[in-house]
């Protein structure tokens, strides 16, 4: 064993304990789940994480307001995720077996911009509302899923895209705002 496999071997180990200690913090962590470090997290006890879950590293949870009782993240069984940011208020949903690739963004709720005086930052959070990934849904690398979006079972959003729309099942969408690029078969 060489000097780079002993430390990818503690690298695993420092992750299963973290998920471990960390598991007991959230409102429910399936089994055989893991977060890899680094890891961000705000209001755990609000975010529900399934079986067979891969959190990988640089990923950010948060819950950032507690209007909603808990859980208002809900990440399904086999849901794998890279860099990834999910920020809700209201709801996100990510059903099981869904795939999202490096620098995603999920959010529920946007940032309100129209007092001129105040910091964008400071302001009051403008549209929420419920935002779900269905069943075996691919989120590619650097994609932003707004407010109000639904991605149908099976769909595919190409990177660097911004849905501001429902995207149907078995559907392929990509660009700025996405399009409709093709619907798959069934």
């Amino acid at each position: 064993m060489n000097g780079l496999d002993v430390l990818l071997l503690m690298q695993r180990a420092r992750d299963a304990v973290f998920s471990r200690i960390a598991s007991t913090g959230f409102a429910s962590f399936g089994a055989r789940s893991r977060i890899l470090l680094p890891f961000r997290v705000g209001n755990a006890d609000r975010i529900a994480i399934g079986s067979d879950v891969l959190i990988g590293p640089g990923s950010w949870l948060i819950v950032p307001r507690l209007d909603e009782p808990g859980p208002v993240i809900r990440i399904g069984h086999r849901v794998r995720m890279n860099d990834t940011s999910i920020s809700a208020v209201s709801s996100v949903v990510i059903e099981d077996g869904v795939a999202i690739a490096r620098g995603v963004y999920i959010s529920d709720h946007t940032h309100g911009f129209d007092q001129p005086d105040v910091f964008i930052r400071d302001q009051p959070l403008g549209r929420i509302a419920p935002v779900r990934i269905c069943r075996g849904a691919w989120l590619g690398q650097n994609a932003v899923i707004m407010p109000g979006v639904t991605v149908g079972a099976g769909a595919v959003v190409g990177a660097n895209s911004v849905v501001r729309d429902d995207v149907p099942p078995r559907a392929v969408v990509a660009g700025a705002p996405a399009r409709l690029i093709r619907q798959l078969a069934a």
